[in-house]
């Protein structure tokens, strides 16, 4: 029996092999014939395709804020996947961790579960995505003393305290990258009258984002559709204006951490004084989150160096322990 973990994001699908590491780590998102809705794309195939199909196609991402939104395009997902790295067949029985957020529902964990079964799986084990992504950025949570993960995906930002192999206190907002990503958008609609796609949103993130203002600010030139004009433009955008428009949800994520903080039982605590904040997930990435953190809370803040894939090489590390 082959053991496959699975992070099941927002944004992305990563999938891993016991002994072969990650094999797909690809978008979360699905094209479909409007008609027969079979697939005909899925991954980074499919993001290319991402506002420019036709009318005979739909681009779908099945997850919203890390849970199953379409249960049948999820499921297709998988199937798409397993197949393309020979998980799937007539004598092909696998053993499957997949990871979700923190604070989810009964129904949405069963939802989870019933998409793995019917992709193949024999055994199915469900994990919080903070457990398995603090075990991926390297952090001994097993011990008598407290450590803390802040995981920015793009659907949730989990954040949990862990101590003796477990989560002692934990939270999930639906504030994370796709926030950020939607944000920009807004912003340059409404303050500098461009109308953008999500991917330039996403690039602009990436390139320029920042959670603080910066005395040098970076820049870019960002291409769109006037609103006045209704024609292409391009405009130059600097990340102080970014900041502006995603100061509101990063304050949010902060505050959050904050009243994590302040529900950890006191010995807890003070590990975390000592040991920091470990920061994981793409969001992790965004300028100058970590030294915002650091100026809020006053603790130590670390960001991992997997950041990424934390949470699927934690998959990796807990499959080995799966009998």
């Amino acid at each position: 029996m082959r053991k496959v973990g699975i992070d099941l994001g927002t944004t992305n699908l990563l999938i891993c092999v016991d002994n072969e590491g990650i094999v797909i780590d690809e978008p979360s998102i699905l094209t479909i014939d409007a008609q027969t809705k079979k697939c005909i794309a899925a991954g980074k195939e499919a993001k290319e395709m991402l506002g420019r199909t036709p009318r005979s196609m739909i681009c779908i991402s099945p997850l919203k804020d890390g849970v199953i939104a379409d249960f049948e395009a999820t499921e297709m997902l998988l199937n798409y996947f397993f197949k393309e790295c020979n998980l799937r067949g007539m004598f092909r029985k696998n053993m499957i961790l997949i990871c979700h957020p923190t604070n989810i529902t009964t129904v949405e964990k069963n939802a989870i579960r019933d998409c793995a079964y019917r992709a193949g799986a024999k055994k199915v084990y469900l994990e919080e995505e903070p457990k398995v992504a603090a075990v991926g950025a390297g952090l001994d949570i097993g011990k008598a003393c407290g450590s803390m993960v802040l995981d920015i995906g793009g659907g949730t930002s989990d954040i949990a305290v862990l101590a003796l192999g477990d989560i002692v206190c934990s939270t999930s907002l639906k504030v994370a990258g796709n926030r950020f990503t939607q944000l920009i958008i807004d912003y340059l609609r409404k303050e500098r009258k461009l109308a953008i796609g999500e991917q330039m949103a996403e690039e602009v993130k990436i390139r320029i984002g920042s959670a603080l203002p910066m005395d040098e600010p970076l820049t870019m030139e960002v291409s769109g559709l006037a609103m006045e004009s209704g024609l292409p433009s391009s405009i130059e955008v600097n990340s102080n204006e970014i900041e502006l428009a995603l100061r509101a949800s990063v304050d949010e994520i902060v505050r959050a951490v904050r009243t994590v903080m302040e529900i950890t039982p006191p010995e807890l605590a003070a590990d975390i004084v000592q040991r920091g904040l470990m920061m994981t997930g793409g969001g992790a990435l965004l300028k100058n989150f970590d030294a915002r953190l650091r100026n809020e809370l006053q603790v130590p803040v670390h960001v991992a160096e997997n950041a990424l894939h934390c949470v699927v090489d934690g998959c990796s590390i807990m499959l080995q322990q799966l009998r």
